[in-house]
């Protein structure tokens, strides 16, 4: 039968509709799935199903967890009229309901995250927290070049941005919790680093200016960004040319809980998947490098990743 005339009737369907629609903005679990839509799991799993059988969506593991997403490199025509069918029922009630559902899910999602790190802004250097090891910390001073201004991006309360603000003409701490802020800024002026300034923001729409800085860091930050690629995209846009890159996160494991116990919206990543976020965003000269391993289970390794943005 004609690809077509299959997509056409997948699209006759209002739960297969409103499930595109929803996943064609934003990646999403099968229980966000259920909230917005208020049905139950079994009949959303077998729409996604056929979905999936007509390739217009695919899934993507996270531990016990799936996300699904609209596929990549859908075809131009499928695309164009599944984007007909989703515009033709934009604005009857029960569409424009699952869009508001959705922006209240996201808005949960932050939320959570910025509930977690308030709390424990001000005692992050005194728990437990994957991958934040004196190791791996070495490792990044080690590539440091004097004389810099560099952006701290998701600095938390700044352990490495202090360090590093003792050498550098510039450190510019990001965060998107208030607390975290507040601390890092106490920290900064009663240490005498007047070099060093916080600001809150999003690492993945980072409040400073194009071409703005040497260095960007990353450090145990990326596992909660929402879309990790636009965050590696946000540093290349913010670096001088022939500045630098450099990120030290998970690799990537299955200790579920961490998602529980320290916001993580990631189970870190694979080698390969750092080295395609940096190659996607334009930098050369790319490496990623296992360089701590963390004794006590589960073991979560650390990985660092750097690139080059190309002078020209």
């Amino acid at each position: 039968m004609n690809a077509s005339w299959d997509i056409l009737k997948t699209l006759s369907d209002p739960t297969r509709l409103r499930l595109l629609a929803l996943v064609a903005r934003e990646e999403l679990s099968v229980a966000e799935l259920q909230e917005i839509l208020g049905m139950g799991q079994s009949r959303i799993s077998s729409q996604l199903a056929l979905l999936r059988q007509v390739n217009l969506v695919t899934d993507r593991r996270e531990g016990k967890k799936a996300f699904y997403s609209l596929r990549a490199g859908v075809p131009p025509k499928t695309l164009a009229l599944l984007r007909s069918a989703i515009e033709s029922v934009a604005e009857l009630p029960v569409v424009a309901e699952d869009r508001g559902n959705l922006d209240r899910i996201l808005q949960k999602r932050r939320r959570t995250q910025e509930q977690y790190f308030n709390l424990i802004a001000g005692r992050l250097g005194k728990h437990h927290c994957p991958g934040r090891s004196w190791e791996a910390i070495g490792h990044l001073a080690l590539r440091l070049t004097p004389a810099i201004d560099i952006a701290d991006l998701g600095a938390g309360e700044g352990l490495v941005s202090q360090l590093l603000a003792h050498r550098a003409r510039s450190v510019s701490c990001i965060d998107n919790s208030p607390r975290m802020v507040e601390v890092g800024t106490e920290l900064a002026k009663k240490n005498g680093l007047f070099n060093l300034t916080y600001q809150l923001g999003d690492i993945e729409s980072v409040p400073l200016p194009d071409k703005s800085v040497d260095l960007a860091i990353l450090s145990q930050a990326l596992h909660h960004a929402q879309h990790p690629q636009t965050a590696v995209n946000e540093a290349f846009r913010i670096l001088r040319p022939g500045g630098q890159i450099l990120i030290l996160d998970l690799n990537e494991h299955t200790f579920e809980k961490a998602r529980e116990l320290y916001a993580d919206v990631w189970l870190g990543f694979k080698e390969s998947a750092l080295h395609a976020f940096l190659k996607k965003s334009g930098f050369a000269k790319v490496e990623v490098t296992a360089v701590a391993r963390e004794t006590a289970e589960p073991h979560f390794e650390t990985l660092l990743a750097s690139g080059l943005k190309p002078a020209r």
